[in-house]
C-alpha cells in the first residue's frame, strides 16, 4: 500500500487529517422572500468548508435531513430518529473511507439542536469523538432575520429586490417564527426572537454578516484545536 504523505501541503499538524468537519442545516424551509429555502445548509456549509481550508481538517460535506418541532410548520423536515440514524451512517462512511477519528458538526438550523441528546449514541455507534458546534444558532438571531439576511448577503444568496419585503410579517409569518404561537408559548427563546423582529424590524448589514461568519469559523477552528489536544 502506498504511504500517504500526511505532512504534505499547508498542514500545521499531520493529526489534523484525523478530524472531519461536516455541515448540518436544513434544505427545505421558508426564510422569507429574500433568502432561499436552503439558507441554513448553505451558511453551515460555508462555515464548515472555510474552517476545513483554514485548519486542514477534512471537509465531509453536508447532511441532508433536518429536524424541527411539530408546532413549527415552515418547511419539510424529518424525524429526530431519521436525522440521528443518517448522521450515524454518514459518519461511519467517513470513518471507513477517510480514516477520521474525530468530527465537528457545524449546525446552521436551530431545529436540529435536540439531536445533541443523541450524540452519545452516535459516538458509541461510530467510535468517533464528536463536537456539536452550535455557534451560528447562538449568534445569528431570529429565523430569517437580520443575522441570516446579512450573512446571506456575504454569500450572495439573497434576492436584492426582496430585501425590503423581508420584514413583512403578515405575508411571511415564518420570519422570527412570528406566527407560531404554540412554539412561542413553549420556548422563551423563540418568543424573544419573534418580539425582536416585530419591534425592531430587519436590516441588512454586511459588516454584521462578516462578523457572524467570522465568529462561527473561529469557533470551529477552536474546536479543531480541542480535538487535536486529545
Amino acid at each position: 500500500m502506498v504511504e500517504l504523505r500526511y505532512n504534505a501541503g499547508n498542514v500545521r499538524d499531520k493529526n489534523i487529517h484525523k478530524i472531519g468537519i461536516i455541515a448540518l442545516g436544513s434544505h427545505l424551509e421558508n426564510h422569507g422572500p429574500a433568502l432561499p429555502i436552503d439558507t441554513d445548509a448553505k451558511i453551515a456549509s460555508y462555515v464548515a468548508f472555510n474552517s476545513s481550508l483554514l485548519s486542514g481538517a477534512k471537509f465531509l460535506g453536508v447532511i441532508y435531513p433536518s429536524y424541527e418541532l411539530d408546532e413549527i410548520d415552515h418547511g419539510e423536515h424529518n424525524t429526530l430518529e431519521e436525522l440521528t440514524v443518517n448522521i450515524r451512517d454518514i459518519l461511519n462512511e467517513a470513518k471507513k473511507y477517510l480514516h477520521i477519528e474525530k468530527v465537528i458538526i457545524v449546525n446552521g438550523h436551530g431545529g436540529n439542536t435536540p439531536v445533541i441528546e443523541n450524540l452519545e449514541y452516535i459516538e458509541n455507534q461510530t467510535g468517533l469523538d464528536i463536537i456539536f458546534n452550535n455557534k451560528l444558532i447562538e449568534t445569528e438571531g431570529p429565523h430569517g432575520g437580520s443575522g441570516e439576511l446579512s450573512m446571506g448577503k456575504i454569500l450572495n444568496i439573497i434576492d436584492e429586490n426582496q430585501v425590503k419585503n423581508q420584514g413583512n410579517l403578515e405575508l411571511y409569518s415564518e420570519i422570527g417564527l412570528y406566527a407560531f404561537k404554540e412554539a412561542r408559548q413553549n420556548d422563551p427563546g423563540i418568543d424573544a426572537g419573534a418580539k425582536d423582529v416585530e419591534e425592531n424590524g430587519i436590516y441588512l448589514d454586511e459588516d454584521y454578516g462578516k462578523e457572524l461568519l467570522s465568529l462561527a469559523i473561529n469557533s470551529v477552528l477552536l474546536d479543531t484545536e480541542k480535538l487535536l489536544d486529545y
